[in-house]
């Protein structure tokens, strides 16, 4: 058998390596570079913090059970995965009452959670700075971070020592879905034929799948204001002490390596427009230093040394997207929210269902047929 997987990021890359793993001659196609998309745009935070229905959060809970399988057989590469939790508190009351309603839902599931003081929240994170009006912050202990780069420079490099070839940069242009395979039309006019095909280009999807015949509908990545964009900040160098993912009604801040840190302030990404340029003294970024300075002791003041606007891969209905498109398994498609919490799982679950012919149960809900794709 040989596969085709279109895409390059942390879903395409986990997907090759998987596939590696049992003894199939893969190709990965990418049409600019490796992390290019969103994987090289994310928050990359590992959780099933609030994820609904309750098979999406399932299927997110082993999400983060396989990068915790993943990480504990690391040999020589650098750290990608820090299981170090996370921490999230309300100060308002509609926000009380929401991260109450979290709270309970979660706990009725099972998910782990531990309620701490703002002392034992300052013995995990001595830099936080709580306002008096917070009076509980709960922990997730079994969620944690990644560096994006470097996971996927473990998964890529994985697929390439058990022979995959990575074609970079070659853009898929349409794919044709034949008797014999799959036939792949590339930008510069060649084709290459293969037996399947494994979608994993994120927010492209719909574009690629309709080449063949298919619909699975994403959400619009370009749309200014919507779910799908929203504004990330890379800091400069910092004194503050920081060691996992921190939620405040205000800003999402998590370490991003050498005392850097990643921002996200969720209600400013109305104004996020992929079509616009961003420098690193707009006023938006003015604004999360000024929410840093206020969440984490020693950051006052600290540079934005980049800002960028994310480009989240969502279908359409908000929940993933995974599995064969027609009947004879030659077309295989991933598209998924939470790609960096799933991805060494749908890569796993991706290949099995490829190479040996199984069907996962885990995945019934999400199969992309629920768009009603044109028969072939």
């Amino acid at each position: 058998m040989r596969v085709a997987v279109i895409g390059c990021g942390l879903i395409g890359a986990a997907a090759a390596r998987e596939l590696a793993l049992r003894g199939v001659q893969t190709v990965v196609y990418e049409q600019c570079r490796p992390c290019h998309g969103t994987s090289g745009t994310t928050f990359a935070w590992v959780n099933s913090h609030d994820k609904e229905p309750r098979a999406y959060h399932d299927l997110n809970v082993a999400g983060i059970r396989a990068h915790h399988e993943l990480h504990g057989r690391g040999v020589h590469d650098s750290q990608w995965f820090f299981p170090t939790g996370s921490l999230a508190w309300a100060e308002g009351a509609d926000d009380a009452t929401r991260l109450r309603r979290i709270h309970a839902r979660l706990e009725s599931w099972g998910y782990p959670i531990r309620e701490l003081t703002q002392s034992e929240a300052r013995g995990l994170e001595p830099d936080l700075q709580l306002s008096p009006r917070v009076d509980q912050v709960l922990f997730f202990p079994d969620e944690g971070y990644v560096l994006p780069t470097i996971l996927l420079a473990r998964l890529l490099g994985e697929a390439l020592d058990l022979s995959t070839k990575l074609r970079c940069p070659v853009r898929v242009d349409a794919i044709d879905v034949v008797p014999e395979g799959v036939r792949l039309k590339l930008a510069d006019g060649s084709a290459d034929k293969v037996d399947v095909a494994v979608s994993c280009v994120g927010r492209w999807t719909a574009g690629l799948m309709a080449t063949a015949g298919y619909s699975l509908p994403m959400a619009d990545p370009d749309a200014p204001g919507s779910p799908t964009v929203g504004y990330l900040a890379f800091t400069c160098p910092t004194p503050a002490r920081l060691g996992r993912v921190v939620r405040s009604p205000r800003l999402n801040v998590r370490p991003d390596g050498g005392k850097r840190f990643v921002l996200q302030g969720l209600d400013l990404d109305l104004s996020a427009d992929p079509a616009a340029s961003i420098d690193a003294d707009d006023p938006i970024a003015g604004e999360l230093i000024s929410r840093l300075g206020r969440t984490l002791r020693g950051a006052e003041g600290v540079a934005i040394d980049a800002i960028r606007v994310g480009q989240r891969a969502m279908p359409a209905d908000g929940v993933s997207a995974v599995g064969h498109l027609d009947e004879r398994g030659r077309l295989y498609a991933i598209a998924t929210h939470s790609g960096v919490t799933l991805a060494p799982l749908l890569g796993a679950i991706a290949a099995a269902e490829i190479a040996d012919d199984t069907q996962s149960d885990d995945l019934v809900p999400f199969r992309p047929q629920r768009f009603a794709p044109t028969a072939q």
